[in-house]
């Protein structure tokens, strides 16, 4: 019996993450995430999945962040019925983050068809609708750690990977069909750091045939502070914001993230570390996930008995739009933490918007910054960005603080890996940008591990995994985008650049004479091609 695997996201690029695997009659996916980044890349959530969700029969679920989780609904709405097994920390977050989702979908949409109707262009459907969210919900079957369960002839185990409120890695035992050896593999999911806020460090089996394992932060090293350093670090950043009555933002994923940081703000306010200024919890899904984190207040770590860890007199919790907007209103030093973590969705785009061009303001990145992302964008230094179309000049101080990562760094994850060995036949690198798995790669060569077991797939990538004796056999599968098109910056960064940079270079010239100039160059060089 053949047991196949393809890669349909999280392949070359950190986001979409979603494993198909077919074990003779048997089809099903570890996570359904949705594509962030790039306007290319995320157009792949509105096509056809490469699989027919009628036919799966289960999903593994790792955890809840949308990348990992966030096209769930779509499947459902395309005809999946099966159960989805997720621990009981995962169901309750998707309880509020897939609505939530769903929302952003239909809003999205609603303007998009607007200005569609406008410009005399068809309109389109949401990905998915509050419905589909609702209905996906009803299939979710929690699952604890260290159980296995038997799903039809294949066996799964939940263990703790330390990166979020329920997160996991899965570990899976696939019978080949013929009497012989069962496949031992295993899904890291996103491994969490050592000395994790809320979490224990993370946990998993050894002695694998087969590792899908994530590369985030290859070549990148972090000095993962304990929580006395980590605070005095951003209560560094904090005074040196608000010096002056400037205002403070931060761009906060809204599960895990923002209830570190309030967990840490609330410390730092209580023993004087910082000055007592509002601080805006702009952001209803943070503010429901907050809720959740505090019902299991009994299983996180670093969270005294009794203890209220995400109140402080100082928290607003701002849910509606009104409450959103009066946050302008106020003068004097604040604190604005919104989502989304990569500011490239939700209430953080306005606060952008009415502060990027304010020298007098701080935003403070504290998460991964995936490429073509506007958080990215800033990362690197660009002086001029685009949000919702409007040109914004960056004066404002972009700063980082990475000791909030849910990840484990290049060293952190070569050190989990070698926790796992051996792993026999195939190690595949995924959930990376092409710099951050090729340095995994080469570190993990310099190891000593094999290079024809060590696999970095492209996205649709399908491997044989019942022919082990060179390595897993690689298939034909047809990929939906090409590598240099998955990876990086695509043509609408290139092209919202570009009009950036005319604008600036009209803007400088001298004359209009010069400025007519200009465009006429340009009108050649397009009616040249």
């Amino acid at each position: 019996m053949s047991i196949k695997i393809r890669f349909c996201g999280a392949a070359g690029t950190v986001t979409g993450s979603c494993y198909w695997i077919r074990a003779g009659e048997t089809q099903f996916l570890v996570d359904c995430g949705m594509f962030q980044g790039s306007k290319t890349v995320k157009e792949l959530n509105y096509d056809r999945f490469p699989f027919d969700p009628a036919a799966i029969d289960f999903v593994l679920l790792t955890h809840a962040h949308i990348d990992h989780a966030g096209l769930l609904p779509k499947l459902v709405r395309h005809g999946f019925s099966g159960p989805i097994y997720a621990t009981s920390g995962t169901r309750d977050l998707l309880a509020y983050m897939l609505p939530d989702s769903a929302y952003i979908q239909e809003m999205e949409v609603d303007r998009l068809n607007r200005r569609n109707r406008q410009r005399g262009k068809p309109e389109v459907e949401p990905i998915y609708t509050a419905a589909d969210a609702e209905t996906c919900q009803r299939q979710i079957r929690p699952v604890p750690y260290d159980q296995w369960r038997d799903l039809g002839g294949i066996r799964a185990r939940y263990w703790n990977a330390g990166h979020i409120l329920g997160a996991a890695s899965i570990e899976l035992e696939v019978p080949d069909g013929d009497g012989g050896h069962a496949r031992h593999m295993l899904f890291s999911g996103d491994i969490g750091p050592d000395n994790k806020l809320f979490h224990p460090d993370p946990e998993a089996p050894s002695d694998l045939d087969f590792l899908v394992c994530e590369a985030t932060y290859g070549g990148r090293r972090r000095h993962d502070d304990g929580p006395a350093e980590r605070r005095a670090l951003l209560a560094a950043e904090i005074n040196d914001a608000l010096r002056g009555g400037g205002t403070l933002l931060i761009p906060a994923f809204a599960v895990e993230r923002t209830q570190e940081l309030l967990l840490d703000l609330s410390y730092l306010l209580k023993n004087g570390d910082i000055p007592c200024v509002p601080v805006f919890i702009d952001s209803p899904l943070a503010i429901k996930v907050t809720s959740v984190f505090s019902s299991h207040a009994d299983s996180l770590e670093d969270v005294g008995a009794g203890c209220v860890p995400f109140e402080h007199p100082s928290f607003h919790f701002t849910e509606t739009a009104d409450e959103s907007k009066a946050i302008a209103r106020f003068s004097g030093s604040t604190i604005i933490m919104a989502a989304s973590g990569m500011c490239d969705a939700g209430r953080i785009r306005h606060h952008l918007k009415d502060h990027l061009w304010r020298p007098q303001a701080t935003v403070l990145l504290v998460g991964y910054q995936a490429e073509g992302t506007l958080g990215r964008l800033l990362e690197d230094g660009k002086k001029r960005v685009k949000i919702q179309g409007e040109e914004i000049e960056v004066r404002a101080r972009i700063r980082t603080l990475d000791g909030y990562s849910g990840h484990a760094d290049h060293d952190g994850v070569l050190a989990w890996i070698r926790e796992r060995l051996p792993v026999r036949h195939g190690l595949f690198l995924t959930h990376g940008g092409e710099e951050s798995l090729q340095a995994m790669r080469a570190a993990l060569l310099e190891t000593g591990f094999p290079a024809e077991h060590l696999i970095v797939p492209a996205l649709d990538d399908e491997f044989d995994l019942s022919r082990t004796d060179d390595g897993p056999l690689k298939g034909h599968a047809h990929p939906r985008l090409e590598k240099e098109a998955v990876s990086g910056p695509d043509w609408h960064n290139d092209l919202a650049q570009f009009s950036i940079d005319v604008r600036h270079r009209l803007d400088a010239a001298t004359s209009d004479k010069e400025r007519r100039r200009i465009l006429k160059a340009l009108e050649t060089a397009l009616k040249g091609r």
